[in-house]
């Protein structure tokens, strides 16, 4: 093969534009896999450790050897690349494979499945090639271009082998967005979503209580995914290492980050952070509830309030962040910090929906599920959109590379250093053994992290 002038970052663009002209051998993908996770079994293990399946399984309708290209995805936090396959499947008893042919009012033999397969796991390849069959000539002569394809004459029943391990992972010249102001971003957006999801839970826009209930027991989400709960396929995480069916590696995890917060992870969910900064209580018998949630906010005697904190608590800056999203949303404190997040996703029916509730005016709790759940799909369209466009490929560059992009010209610290200079920031065990560096007004952390994954796969039938 000719030198090759493209990136694998480039052909996954290619990829992901023409991904309707091109077919990818599933056997052969498979065949090839090497696992970077840990192999989870579908059931729940009793108290004695042995596995209980559910009593539902899946089987493909495509019993195709070709299956279409899928979605990539890059991780938000290390330079690992995913593919996500789609399958057509049916659900069918586990005793007897009779087919599940209706749920809560739908059809549901023609369900989608989901399936990752990691091409390149912390900035190296871990898939080395794909097998493919190409539909469209324009796609066919544009490969060729690219020193990809050995084929001379574009024939749509040829399969071509594309050599993944061949390419450099990043493009040579590549500029990178700047970051600066994308924390604060993400991390209000982080907030908001927390919440709204709280809000949610257990209901939908479409759905009547009876439904999900009933898609529940037939491991079915409210979108008609399958939802099967799932367990490690060990019982104990040691044995599984001196055996060899589980093994180690070391991942490193690049984070943006403020001078006042390290990262998203210091956010705790919704729920959480309410127990913590409030009371709930009930407005006609001023009973406090010990566990407080927010979907408990669409009963008309709930109310919330703050908590009285003792001296000894110290407020931090994650604090300080989430209070005032906290207080504007359930209208303790109009700070209109909840507005201006909404208008910038283009949320409005929620906006309205807030200040009719804050000003005493009623509203229908059909009218509200259907705004959270509008608004928290505005708010991770959004965050993808950031992460996409901004964030990710600089995260995939470090991991890939080692370094940071020429044009971001700063030296790294250590954690007790940036400590000292920003005390508000806090440190995990693995992050103090990190390296940082000061891009503008961010933060970007670079640290190790132990990841556990299968080695040898314990088969168990689907």
């Amino acid at each position: 093969m000719a030198n090759n002038q493209i990136s694998l970052l480039e052909l996954i663009k290619i990829f992901t534009e023409y991904r309707n002209y091109i077919i990818v051998n599933i056997k052969h993908l498979q065949e090839n896999y090497h696992r970077t996770s840990i192999k989870r079994l579908k059931g729940v293990r009793d108290e004695n450790g042995e596995l209980i399946q559910p009593w539902l399984r899946t089987e493909n309708i495509d019993k195709a050897e070709y299956v279409g290209m899928g979605d990539f995805k890059f991780n938000r936090n290390n330079a690992t690349i995913n593919m996500l396959v789609r399958r057509k499947i049916k659900l069918v008893k586990l005793e007897d494979k009779t087919p599940i042919l209706e749920v809560a009012g739908l059809l549901v033999n023609d369900l989608n499945s989901f399936n990752n397969y990691t091409i390149v796991s912390d900035g190296k390849i871990n898939v080395k090639s794909l097998q493919v069959k190409i539909s469209s000539k324009k796609l066919f002569e544009l490969l060729k271009a690219k020193s990809v394809l050995e084929a001379e004459q574009f024939d749509f029943r040829s399969e071509h082998i594309i050599e993944l391990d061949k390419l450099p992972l990043v493009p040579i010249n590549a500029c990178y967005s700047s970051i600066d102001g994308l924390f604060q971003q993400l991390a209000e957006i982080k907030v908001l979503s927390s919440i709204l999801s709280a809000c949610l839970k257990g209901r939908s826009d479409v759905f009547v209580r009876s439904q999900i209930d009933e898609l529940q027991n037939y491991y079915l989400s409210k979108n008609i995914y399958t939802n099967f709960p799932t367990t490690n396929e060990y019982i104990n995480l040691q044995e599984a290492i001196a055996n060899g069916t589980i093994d180690s590696r070391v991942s490193y995890k690049i984070d943006i980050g403020s001078k006042e917060i390290l990262n998203l992870g210091k956010l705790p969910v919704a729920n959480k952070f309410l127990d913590r900064m409030y009371r709930v209580y009930d407005k006609e018998t001023g009973k406090i509830f010990t566990k407080p949630r927010f979907e408990m906010g669409f009963n008309d005697n709930i109310a919330f309030r703050h908590k009285l904190l003792s001296s000894r608590f110290k407020i931090t800056k994650v604090d300080e962040l989430m209070k005032s999203i906290f207080d504007d949303f359930l209208g303790l404190e109009e700070n209109g910090i909840v507005t201006s997040i909404l208008a910038k996703v283009g949320a409005e029916s929620l906006m309205q929906v807030l200040q009719d509730k804050h000003s005493g005016k009623y509203v229908g709790k059909e009218e509200i599920v259907a705004a959270l759940t509008a608004a928290n799909s505005k708010l991770e369209q959004y965050v993808e959109t950031i992460y996409r466009e901004k964030i990710s490929p600089l995260v995939f560059y470090i991991g890939a590379t080692g370094n940071l992009p020429d044009e971001i010209a700063v030296s790294a610290i250590a954690a007790q250093e940036l400590a000292a200079k920003y005390p508000n920031l806090q440190f995990s065990q693995d992050e103090r053994e990190g390296r940082f560096f000061e891009v503008g007004d961010s933060i970007i952390s670079v640290y190790a992290q132990t990841e556990y994954y299968s080695k040898i796969a314990i088969s168990v039938e689907d």
